[in-house]
């Protein structure tokens, strides 16, 4: 059982590439490889019960079984100390990635109040990240257990070399890019 963008990737999207970026063989079309949710919590410093409420809520976001990272080295401008437990982030692949994709790009962006488009800057390696201020525009979120709005980055992992190919890879999907 495929998802609905997997499915449209493999029947209808990756010939349409092909035959738009003038690529000869079928594996170089460019797809997305993985998607990234990232969240930092700098309270889970002073309170380790609210970086757990965090946890919890990346789950349900993303489907699937998330991991605290912890901080690589002290800084004391921070009240910092090395091995601290400061973020959470999970890594979606194969069909809970493209459901992801699929809620983000149909269900939560859309929610964003005042939402003019995503900005169009990639990274230079054919990868995106967006960063979302308000984790409230997935529907998953339950308003009365979560204490206060926080907000998330996304990353998407594209096999494309250069950012043009990623951009049209992404537009395919159904990325609402803004007009700059």
């Amino acid at each position: 059982m495929k998802s609905r963008l997997g499915e449209l990737y493999q029947t209808k999207l990756k010939s349409e590439l092909q035959k738009e970026l003038g690529v000869k063989n079928v594996m170089q079309v460019p797809s997305i490889s993985k998607i990234v949710i990232n969240t930092g919590v700098k309270e889970a410093v002073a309170d380790g019960k609210v970086l757990t409420a965090v946890k919890d809520v990346i789950d349900k976001i993303a489907g699937q079984n998330s991991v605290k990272t912890y901080a690589r080295k002290s800084i004391a401008g921070f009240k910092l100390r090395k091995g601290v437990p400061i973020g959470v982030m999970v890594t979606l692949r194969g069909k809970r990635m493209y459901e992801f994709l699929d809620k983000l790009i149909n269900l939560a962006l859309p929610s964003v109040r005042d939402f003019r488009g995503v900005s169009q800057r990639f990274d230079g390696h054919g990868n995106y990240t967006l960063g979302i201020k308000d984790w409230m525009a997935f529907p998953e979120v339950d308003y009365d257990k979560v204490d206060r709005v926080r907000g998330l980055s996304v990353s998407i992992h594209t096999t494309a070399c250069k950012d043009d190919a990623a951009y049209v890879l992404l537009k395919k999907f159904g990325m609402p890019f803004s007009v700059n």
